[in-house]
């Protein structure tokens, strides 16, 4: 960033600072601020209603740490994403899910881009609107991405406009989503999930061991009510409260891409918008404390709702078995838009 670029105390505005020895970018006007790492994945770790002080993004107990400084103790697969996870929202690609192999190269968990530092530049700053573009180039895949995050003046809506773009000659199939998990202060126990209708769900895994699960896997899964682990009916849409087993499902079929989380208590929502044709699956990973052992020991309570091009199984290495990647043909671009946007509900 500029040094000497003129500066505002008031109205949309981007400040940088360094934050456990990485890059943080924040973007705010009057009603939101994000805490966006760019040191780390372009990480946000902050979505701030300043009107209630009310943040909407998850922390992990371990919050942020710099991977550079904090080392696995025995790196893995899994601990190179999970080790400096900080919750909050991440970039995932070209690898989703488990740890995974294809193109000849070892992906750990959630690809490679979300451990990366990003380039950061101001590409819009005025009284009206400020836009930031954050670049970065991956290290085992030859692609280039590029993206910008956009807040105008007194607009409850962030936006997010991306490029990735393959540079061999080679075509290549990837995952590509955005990670987004919501939790306290805001997420309690009346905060309720909307998506379109007629959407259908599947469950990751399905045909094992149910007992630590919350539905029943041996039989058709239905939105937003279906079977219980006992039989019952469960409705999936209501959050529930803490010491819930955990789940993992996939929505398919999605007429739109949008999804909402409302907390009734708190009359206070967040709707999330994309580009459904560029990641036609909404990830829907539930973490209410059921989870024993590593890496979450019982203690997290997070909602993860995320827009991603394909349906994991075994990372990459599943999506191609399973015919769902995102493909890349030699030197293509591909183009990606979301917004997020908080509603208070007697407004809404």
């Amino acid at each position: 960033m500029s040094r000497h670029r003129l500066q505002r105390n008031y109205g949309p505005r981007v400040r940088e600072y360094t934050h456990l020895g990485m890059n943080l970018v924040t973007i705010e006007n009057e009603l939101l601020r994000f805490g966006v790492l760019a040191g780390k994945g372009t990480d946000i770790i902050e979505f701030n209603y300043k009107k209630r002080d009310l943040d909407f993004a998850w922390l992990t107990p371990g919050g942020v740490r710099n991977p550079v400084e904090n080392y696995s103790t025995l790196p893995d697969g899994l601990g190179t994403f999970t080790d400096s996870y900080p919750g909050g929202w991440q970039e995932i690609f070209p690898n989703g899910g488990e740890p995974s192999t294809a193109h000849g190269a070892t992906f750990g968990q959630h690809g490679e881009v979300c451990t990366l530092p990003w380039d950061v530049t101001i590409a819009e700053d005025t009284p009206e609107a400020v836009a930031v573009d954050f670049a970065v180039r991956t290290m085992k895949t030859p692609f280039r991405i590029e993206k910008r995050l956009r807040l105008a003046k007194d607009s409850p809506t962030l936006t997010l406009a991306e490029t990735i773009t393959n540079l061999s000659a080679q075509r290549l199939d990837t995952m590509w989503g955005q990670h987004l998990a919501w939790g306290r202060p805001f997420l309690d126990e009346s905060c309720v999930i909307r998506v379109p209708d007629g959407v259908n769900l599947i469950a990751h895994n399905p045909g094992g061991d149910d007992s630590q699960r919350r539905i029943k896997t041996d039989r058709p899964l239905t939105w937003p009510v279906t079977d219980g682990i006992d039989g019952s009916p469960l409705d999936l849409s209501k959050v529930p409260p803490k010491d819930t087993n955990s789940e993992m499902l996939y929505f398919t079929d999605l007429s739109e891409g949008w999804y909402e989380v409302e907390s009734i208590d708190k009359g206070i929502g967040v709707r999330v918008e994309w580009e459904v044709t560029v990641m036609p699956y909404l990830w829907f990973w539930q973490e209410f404390g059921g989870t024993r052992g590593y890496p979450w020991y019982g203690d997290m309570y997070t909602v993860g709702l995320e827009p991603f091009s394909s349906l994991p199984t075994t990372g990459l290495a599943g999506a191609i078995a399973n015919g769902s990647t995102c493909v890349f043909e030699p030197n293509q671009s591909k183009d990606f838009k979301l917004s997020v946007t908080v509603f208070e509900s007697k407004t809404r």
